[in-house]
């Protein structure tokens, strides 16, 4: 217990860190999945293409190389001067988006195809059919998967913390090198971690409920 008092506040900044970046992460992940899901269900080949390159590459290569290559590569080309949080955040919403794109691809999936067909026939456009017809039924069968993909995005930005990311990985770093025994540190670390996929688990599950009284 002495670890944890004696450097509560570094455990609090590691703890908000977790978080800020877990929910960037998830958020940017979330967009680019569904678009990226679109263009994968696109009617225009060009698209099609990009769509799959996107997922085989991403989903076919390690994350820590995408941090490598986060922070050693884009700064030098795109974003000189970017903060790691901006870094770290580019490499987890990246490599978690080819994983949001195939549940909701497939989600998009067992949407019956007379629902795009009729909507066609109405005059609506592709995007259209996809954003008011498709998507709103899909994201039934979407949400236990991404609750999957979420959880697993928390415990991957652990990597964040060996680029000087302010999170719980660092801070047991931190303490380690102080001299604490690292099983109590590690405990602490797993604790918190364990609240935070709870919450995520939680509140996908309420997303269930309140979306399953809805069918």
């Amino acid at each position: 217990m002495n670890v944890l008092l004696d450097y509560l506040p570094e455990f609090r900044d590691g703890f908000l860190g977790t978080l800020a970046i877990t929910a960037s992460s998830a958020l940017l992940a979330l967009v680019l999945g569904v678009l990226i899901a679109g263009f994968r269900v696109s009617p225009i080949p060009p698209l099609r293409a990009f769509g799959t390159a996107w997922v085989t590459v991403l989903r076919n290569t390690p994350l820590t190389l995408l941090f490598l290559v986060a922070f050693f590569v884009v700064p030098q080309i795109l974003f000189q001067g970017a903060s790691p949080y901006v870094l770290a955040t580019l490499a987890l919403g990246f490599y978690t988006s080819s994983f949001v794109c195939e549940a909701v691809r497939s989600g998009i999936s067992t949407v019956p195809l007379g629902q795009a067909e009729a909507a066609r026939s109405l005059g609506m456009t592709f995007s259209q059919t996809l954003r008011l017809i498709v998507l709103p039924q899909a994201t039934r069968t979407v949400i236990p998967p991404l609750s999957s993909i979420f959880i697993a995005l928390t415990k991957n930005s652990a990597i964040a913390g060996a680029f000087s990311v302010t999170e719980l990985f660092n801070v047991s770093k931190l303490l380690n090198d102080r001299g604490y025994p690292i099983a109590w540190i590690f405990l602490w670390i797993a604790l918190a971690y364990l609240v935070i996929t709870f919450a995520i688990s939680g509140l996908f599950r309420l997303l269930e409920r309140r979306l399953g009284v809805a069918r």
